[in-house]
């Protein structure tokens, strides 16, 4: 496939000066990629690889991919970012630790799993949310009690379910929330009294209809209002007394429902 550059844009007065990531002008006559500037594949102001601003350090290796090893160890990160998404995968262990956040989180979206499930414990929050995006399913157990609250939600939503009950006493009531909404009977139930409107209306939203009684006395209107929506006869009567009128409403639309579904078999 070849990797010619197509035509590109001239440098603009409007975007940032033609200068190294120290700042200082670049000089083509003394570059080492003089022979790939005369063969077009990099332009000043387009597309360099010394260049500070990253728009054209990525234009350099969309033109020249096959040159990203080369880059892996530069000084400045953004070149070393931009080549992690180009360079061979067996190249990037050695970024894996890198001190610029930014590199690493590309390394997490490229390294095979047992490489990625080291970057489980990585000090940024963003890489550790790639991780927990990417990671196999079978490998989350040990970000189960990551700091950070968006990380066990995510977590959370794709931990194997025998695990999940292990999520229910979370600290935070949206990773709570996401347990609510997958945990199987009967450790369900574990939640019906959880201190969270939200977590509890989950709850009831999940329950067997037969277990919703105990819900419709809950001191939420909210959760009362979900319980009657899946109510059955005997329980939604009971709710046509509730003392708020969207509960009300709702158990008046259930036994009608029900009605009908009789009426029609």
């Amino acid at each position: 496939m070849s990797t010619a550059a197509p035509p590109a844009p001239r440098w603009s007065a409007e975007e940032p000066p033609c200068v190294d990531w120290l700042g200082r002008p670049l000089d083509c006559a003394a570059c080492s990629n003089s022979a790939l500037k005369a063969a077009g594949k990099c332009q000043p102001g387009v597309s360099c690889v010394f260049d500070r601003y990253a728009k054209r350090i990525d234009r350099f290796f969309r033109w020249n991919p096959g040159l990203a090893n080369d880059y892996l160890e530069h000084p400045y990160f953004e070149v070393r970012a931009v080549a992690s998404r180009s360079a061979d995968v067996f190249r990037l262990v050695g970024l894996m630790h890198d001190p610029d956040e930014t590199v690493r989180l590309h390394v997490a979206l490229r390294v095979p799993q047992r490489l990625l499930a080291q970057l489980a414990a990585d000090p940024d929050r963003e890489v550790r949310i790639r991780v927990a995006h990417r990671l196999d399913a079978g490998l989350l157990g040990e970000m189960m009690g990551d700091p950070d609250y968006f990380v066990r939600k995510l977590v959370a939503q794709r931990l194997p379910l025998p695990l999940l009950p292990r999520m229910a006493a979370d600290p935070d009531r949206e990773v709570r929330r996401v347990v609510a909404e997958r945990l199987p009977m009967p450790a369900l139930l574990a939640l019906r009294h959880d201190p969270e409107v939200e977590v509890r209306r989950a709850v009831v939203q999940r329950l067997p209809a037969g277990l919703l009684d105990d819900m419709a006395t809950d001191p939420a209107w909210e959760v009362r209002w979900e319980a009657a929506q899946r109510a059955a006869a005997p329980l939604a009567r009971r709710l046509l007394a509730d003392d708020e009128a969207e509960v009300r409403e709702a158990a008046r639309a259930r036994l009608e429902a029900l009605d009908k579904e009789a009426r029609h078999g």
